[in-house]
């Protein structure tokens, strides 16, 4: 029997604890503790995602400091940006919302984040000391997975691991802290040959690739713990992740659902992060 890991509920739970840690924070220190949202453009989806994350930040009581610029804006006014908010004491992180309108480069705006800023755990400094078990900011999606395997006592020493999908922001980190975690891990990706083999071997399985239901129960070893960070559209329109739920769940020992599995948890490691930023600062 399958057990559903519940993101929304987990993460409701965190949000409470970081709440009455930033009340603590502001108590001792008499001060505010402060996160830089940089938008630029009119996409949608990103929208979405900065307004979560304000509402986010009102709701544990970090003070948010949002900057809504115009597509149009040029890479050196961005740049601009970024360097006054990393020379400004009141703001312990900085996130600037991906994607970028075309023009701008990502790359060159995200390196004037100082390491110690980087909430969002990209920066080649902070990766950098993940993969040497360091001290960093973690990439919030892959610490929000460890934190659902801490939570439902998931053990993962000497467990086989299996993560599909290398991006920067999911994969290469996911894959890190599992090592870190004493896990044999595999990293599959679109050049992996016998991607159904690499994953039946898995007692974890990390689907992180943004295809839909692309998982099926035939790459599902039995009693494997499945952890899907996808979100797709399936043919209805309806929101989905990258492994086949209804099909895959009675294999499974534990599953994420989607929605309400790991999305939940990547904006409440934003706020977590934005708390370790402040706490490591004074």
């Amino acid at each position: 029997m399958y057990k559903i890991i519940d993101g929304k509920a987990l993460s409701a739970e965190i949000r409470r604890e970081i709440k009455e840690k930033v009340s603590a924070f502001k108590e001792k220190y008499k001060k505010e503790i402060g996160l830089a949202v940089v938008l630029v453009g009119d996409n949608q989806a990103s929208q979405v995602y900065v307004r979560n994350k304000i509402r986010a930040c009102e709701e544990v009581g970090i003070k948010s400091y949002a900057y809504y610029l115009p597509k149009e804006t040029k890479q050196s006014e961005l740049n601009e940006l970024i360097s006054g908010l990393a020379a400004d004491k009141n703001i312990n992180g900085i996130l600037v919302q991906l994607p970028l309108p075309a023009g701008l480069d990502s790359e060159s705006a995200l390196k004037l984040i100082p390491r110690e800023k980087d909430v969002d755990g990209f920066s080649a400094e902070n990766i950098g000391q993940l993969c040497m078990n360091g001290e960093s900011l973690v990439a919030c999606t892959p610490n929000g997975v460890m934190q659902m395997f801490k939570h439902e006592n998931i053990g993962l020493k000497g467990k086989r691991a299996v993560v599909v999908g290398r991006s920067n922001i999911v994969g290469r980190p996911m894959a890190m802290l599992l090592l870190n975690a004493d896990a044999t891990v595999t990293v599959c990706h679109s050049k992996t040959v016998d991607l159904k083999a690499e994953c039946l071997k898995a007692d974890i399985l990390v689907a992180a690739i943004g295809k839909a239901k692309f998982i099926t129960a035939d790459m599902v070893k039995e009693g494997a713990v499945v952890i899907d960070v996808g979100m797709n559209r399936d043919e209805n329109g309806k929101l989905c992740g990258d492994v086949d739920f209804e099909n895959v769940k009675d294999k499974c020992s534990y599953i994420t659902p989607v929605p309400g599995g790991v999305g939940p948890m990547t904006i409440t490691m934003l706020m977590y992060n934005t708390l370790i930023a402040a706490e490591r600062a004074v």
